[in-house]
């Protein structure tokens, strides 16, 4: 994901004051263990979540309270059309338990 600049402590802010209904939500779909890097050289973000099932943040798009924290954050990093963040998603290369 990508941050715009200079929006790096609204972003902080706005996450640290997450909507307990988006918690509920993120927990109740099975994200949990999520965690967002920022990059501050390039204002990359890079989001870290594990799940229990098939669903990650990004597909929770269906849910309103999630469309309405997409649309609160969207001043302050790159969207797509329907205000979801423009994410990409990578490839494991390596992992150790």
């Amino acid at each position: 994901m990508k941050l715009k600049k200079g929006c790096r402590d609204e972003y902080k802010a706005r996450h640290a004051a997450l909507w307990p209904e988006v918690r509920r939500i993120l927990k109740e779909s099975g994200v949990y263990d999520y965690s967002i890097y920022l990059d501050e050289e390039t204002d990359t973000l890079f989001a870290f979540q594990k799940v229990s099932g098939d669903k990650g943040s990004q597909d929770l798009g269906g849910e309103q309270a999630i469309r309405d924290w997409w649309h609160h954050m969207a001043p302050l990093m790159e969207t797509n059309e329907d205000e979801s963040p423009v994410s990409i998603p990578l490839e494991e290369m390596f992992h150790l338990d």
